[in-house]
Order: structure tokens, then C-alpha cells, then sequence
């Protein structure tokens, strides 16, 4: 099978590649791809800024039909819709396994990275990982799950880091963005998504959505907001955000960059600052976001750009580094056609 493959650690080397096509082992299934969404850490691993296991078909955001099952697995599955966790294994001993922090593993392996992913007709999952796709979502926003997992990984610890009534700065209004705008605002916060010029697609959407927008060069009060999520990536929105952040603030990084930034870290002891962050998801994460998606208060509809066959990856890839819209989604079935 063709997959959409980074096939060493050179920048851009990424194409279609023939791939073998995945068998189902004890205890995995066989999903055929309904969709495929083109993430962020896609991009990364594109420009060689995020460690993967080449040759490795990528995506890990993926929905589709169970094809084929391996041993211990029943095959009544077969043809049903699911969405998936992005790990493929970890060592299952360590302490962070041990604790359900499964993604700070140092032995996993993931989807997309490690092993190869969803950007191609066929990618096989553990059963373990798989969530029933709500019913009323089209295969291209149901894959956006593994997204709303990492941004409930990011705004839930131990307590809700959002309380009813936090004014809540969202730097960055891409898919990220847009997602933990809305479940900011669920949590009780009243939220503005900021970005550039270059966004003003991107934040018209925001403003479709009922969100407040502000746009970098239009300045806001320092100290205004009890949270900021920084989901840019840009040392830039990572200023705007410690600048913002009133004392005694929170801020949950996000975004990654992908190289080391220059930033005004003072403010964060004349504050006293509150820092965490969110490293892709776990079961913990994934429980609360197909919550969340069931519930029907989540629009993932909206944020789907456009559905692209898997013979237009790198068109659907150029728009997403250009910031052309908002989300991206490979379904291979549409080269069937």
C-alpha cells in the first residue's frame, strides 16, 4: 500500500512510499482510514524537528473501520467506526505507565513516528486504544479526537486548570487552538483567541465560533488573564502569554516550536506564575475529550478545511504549513473512487 512516508532524517524527505500492509497480531486491529488528519507535529517531523523512526508512514490522528482483527479479539468489530489513541505500546512497567501517564513513557512507541501510522489506506492499532466515533460526526471531524485528547491532557490535572469565570487568553488559532478555545469556555472561562494578520482566516472562525479575537499588534491590558494556553509554538505568543497573565496566573503550554526560544522568563517569578504543560495524551485525557465529543458541545465540523485524497497529501501539507486554512484531512478511500 502507498503511504504518506517520511523516509529519512532530512528535511522534507517525505513521500508516497509502498508500504507493507499491516496484518493484525494478538490483541490489534486492522482499521481501513476514513480519515487522517494532517497535525502540527506532522509538520515537525516534515522539517526533521521531531524525533520518528524513518521509513514511517505518518498521522496519528485517525478514524476509520475495523478490517481485520488479530487473535483474542472479537471479530464482531469487523466494519465498526472507531477513533484511536495514538501509542501503539509502551513498556507497561515503568512508574509513568503505572500511574496511567502512559505518554511520558521513555519505551513508547507511537503511530506515526515509531510505527507506521494512518496516512495510508490501512494502520494497525491496539484494541485498547480504540473509542467508538460518535455517531453524528463525519469520519473527518471524528478524527480530530486525538487533538481534543491532548488539549484535555493540557486543561485538566489533577483539578481543572479553567474555573468558572477565568478570562482565558488562547494564543494561536489554528485546529489546537480552536479546540481548547471550546472546551475553555465549557469549563466555565471566558475566552479570546489571539494571532497575526496571517491568521485572519483562522480567527474569522474563531468569531463564528462566539469567541472574542484579538490580533497581535492590537494590544491588550497586561495582566488581564487568570490562564493563557499557548498553542503557537512562536517564542512571540509565549511573551504575549506571560505578559498578559495576570499575577498569580496559569499558563499551559501547548504549542511546540521546534527549537529553542528567547524568552522573558523574570516575569514568571515577579508573578509568580503557575507553568504547565500538556506532552500529546493518555487514558485519562482520552476518557474526558470522547466525553466531550459524544456530548455533541464540541463543533469539530467547522474546523475541517477540506477532506484531500491521499494522492494530494503534499497540496493538503503546503496549505497546512501556510496556515491555509484550519485543519487538514487525508481519507485515502477517495483515490478508490
Amino acid at each position: 500500500m502507498l503511504g504518506v512516508t517520511k523516509r529519512s532524517e532530512a528535511y522534507g524527505d517525505v513521500g508516497l512510499v509502498d508500504r507493507p500492509d499491516p496484518v493484525a497480531k494478538p490483541g490489534t486491529v486492522v482499521l481501513k482510514t476514513a480519515g487522517a488528519g494532517i497535525c502540527g507535529t506532522d509538520l515537525h517531523i516534515f522539517r526533521n524537528e521531531y524525533a520518528v523512526a524513518p521509513p514511517v508512514v505518518m498521522g496519528h490522528e485517525v478514524c476509520g473501520h475495523v478490517v481485520a482483527v488479530g487473535e483474542g479479539v472479537d471479530s464482531g468489530l469487523i466494519g465498526q467506526r472507531f477513533v484511536a489513541e495514538s501509542f501503539y505500546s509502551t513498556c507497561g512497567t515503568c512508574r509513568h505507565c503505572r500511574t496511567g501517564r502512559t505518554n511520558l513513557c521513555h519505551a513508547r512507541m507511537s503511530i506515526g513516528s515509531h510505527v507506521d501510522g494512518a496516512m495510508a489506506p490501512l494502520v494497525e492499532v491496539p484494541l485498547v486504544n480504540l473509542h467508538p466515533a460518535p455517531g453524528f460526526m463525519s469520519d473527518a471531524a471524528a478524527s480530530l479526537a486525538e487533538p481534543v485528547a491532548c488539549v484535555t491532557n493540557s486543561l485538566y490535572g489533577d483539578a481543572a486548570y479553567v474555573e468558572p469565570g477565568d478570562d482565558v487568553l488562547v494564543i494561536g488559532p489554528g485546529a489546537i487552538g480552536l479546540i481548547a478555545g471550546q472546551v475553555a469556555r465549557l469549563m466555565g472561562g471566558n475566552v479570546t483567541l489571539r494571532g497575526t494578520e496571517n491568521d485572519t482566516p483562522r480567527l474569522d472562525a474563531a468569531g463564528a465560533l462566539g469567541f472574542a479575537v484579538s490580533v497581535v499588534g492590537e494590544d491588550l491590558a497586561p495582566d488581564r488573564f487568570d490562564v493563557a494556553v499557548e498553542c503557537s509554538g512562536n517564542q512571540f505568543g509565549y511573551a504575549d502569554a506571560l505578559r498578559f497573565l495576570t499575577k498569580g496566573g496559569h499558563l499551559a503550554q501547548m504549542g511546540l516550536s521546534g527549537k529553542d526560544s528567547s524568552l522573558p522568563t523574570d516575569l514568571i517569578c515577579y508573578k509568580e506564575l503557575t507553568l504547565t504543560s500538556g506532552f500529546a495524551s493518555n487514558p485519562r485525557s482520552w476518557r474526558r475529550a470522547m466525553t466531550l465529543m459524544h456530548s455533541g458541545k464540541l463543533d469539530l465540523e467547522s474546523l475541517v478545511s477540506e477532506v484531500v485524497p491521499l494522492s494530494q497529501w503534499k497540496r493538503a501539507f503546503d496549505r497546512s504549513f501556510a496556515a491555509d486554512g484550519i485543519k487538514f484531512v487525508i481519507d485515502p478511500r477517495l483515490d478508490e473512487a
